[in-house]
């Protein structure tokens, strides 16, 4: 086998955690030492002790530690190193003809546990209330530093450097037409994607308006203002986590690979309403949606596992080098020319209004508010987000 064949080959990947490592993570759990009790009634000093300790609780004596790993190798796993980096995907083919190739891209503080209920709705429409013509080919990748995945070596993995990852994922897997969908960090990636137009890529679909995170935008109408009203709140007492991991993604790191409490505490404290409804699921025992105990201890888990808490908080770094950078330039990125969908979910950070979609993308061939779900909508409602695929790439198929 050659030097080059080597380089793109991809091969297949299995979970394995030695049962010591769990053990250590029991211990660890159990040897936490606490802060007192916050001194507010709400989040407003960050996660409250009794969230924390329901779920640590329930993390050390009921979960299933061996779920992460089962859940994972119950699908097809590959691996395959992409401008030096080892990319961890899970990639599962429709059992339908003519499905249509789609890449799907995560965020922070999530990973691709918050996808794996959508991969049965969209490849198998059928058996979801779909029609064989909805029909996905469906390739979930974990970002460089995120769980399975590599951590970079080396400065520049921006979300510009991994949506050309993708792009030679995709053609590395064969697929001449494809399209691609991502929220939080994976909406910058697949934005990144819309921009840079690689050949194949006929369109994309996002849940989180990224473009106006850099600025103010247009607050005339109700919708407008309310939008921005929303945004305001979010920076001035939501923005704590978003400012250390750009700024000093080193120093928590030591916290998140060394207290499991503590890496659970930093990923639940992203947004007010996911906080909340994750927040019920431990104390009251009342889930919101797919936002079930199992399912958020898996994704901190997982986490903990592979160790990745300081290098996934890098990523927030590397894109707030890379922004500053194009702010000196003083270029703007280029625009996207390719087809965009957008889906509004009602408990995002921001209700982001057509308007603002229409402005940021002007080839923007999809748009709708949905009824429910926020910030983690295809974990929240993978049903109702998967509908939303099939909605936006129809006409491209």
């Amino acid at each position: 086998m050659s030097t080059v064949e080597t380089a793109t080959e991809i091969r297949q990947f299995n979970v394995d955690i030695p049962k010591e490592e769990l053990a250590e993570l029991r211990r660890r759990i159990a040897a936490t030492r606490s802060p007192t009790k916050e001194l507010v009634e709400d989040r407003s000093q960050g996660v409250q002790l009794a969230t924390i300790q329901a779920l640590a609780r329930y993390w050390a004596t009921d979960y299933d530690f061996g779920r992460v790993e089962a859940r994972l190798n119950a699908l097809p796993q590959f691996t395959t190193e992409i401008d030096g980096a080892n990319i961890h995907f899970i990639h599962v083919r429709s059992p339908h003809e003519n499905a249509l190739p789609l890449i799907m891209t995560h965020g922070w503080p999530g990973s691709v546990i918050e996808l794996l209920e959508t991969i049965g709705p969209l490849t198998d429409p059928t058996a979801h209330g779909g029609q064989a013509e909805d029909a996905f080919h469906l390739v979930l990748p974990s970002l460089p530093g995120y769980g399975f995945s590599g951590e970079p070596a080396e400065l520049g993995w921006n979300v510009g450097r991994v949506a050309q990852a993708w792009a030679e994922l995709m053609h590395r897997l064969g697929y001449t037409r494809y399209v691609a969908q991502g929220g939080d960090v994976g909406a910058a990636v697949t934005d990144a994607m819309g921009r840079q137009a690689p050949k194949g890529l006929l369109g994309i679909h996002m849940n989180l308006l990224v473009t106006v995170l850099a600025g103010p935008q247009p607050a005339e109408s109700e919708q407008e203002r309310a939008a921005a009203d929303q945004l305001a709140t979010f920076r001035e007492s939501g923005f704590g986590y978003f400012l250390e991991m750009a700024t000093r993604p080193q120093t928590i790191g030591y916290a998140l690979l060394d207290s499991p409490v503590a890496l659970a505490a930093w990923l639940l404290d992203h947004d007010t309403d996911s906080y909340y409804k994750i927040s019920s699921a431990f104390v009251e025992g009342e889930p919101v949606g797919n936002l079930t105990r199992d399912h958020i201890v898996d994704n901190i888990t997982l986490y903990w596992l592979t160790g990745t808490g300081a290098s996934a908080a890098r990523s927030y770094w590397e894109d707030g080098q890379a922004l500053a950078q194009a702010r000196a330039s003083g270029q703007a990125p280029p625009e996207v020319s390719l087809p965009v969908g957008f889906t509004t979910f009602p408990d995002e950070i921001f209700r982001a209004p057509r308007s603002w979609a229409d402005e940021a993308y002007p080839n923007l061939i999809y748009f709708n508010e949905v009824d429910r779900g926020g910030h983690f909508a295809a974990w929240e409602e993978p049903e109702l987000f998967s509908q939303e695929m099939r909605a936006t790439f129809a006409s491209l198929r």
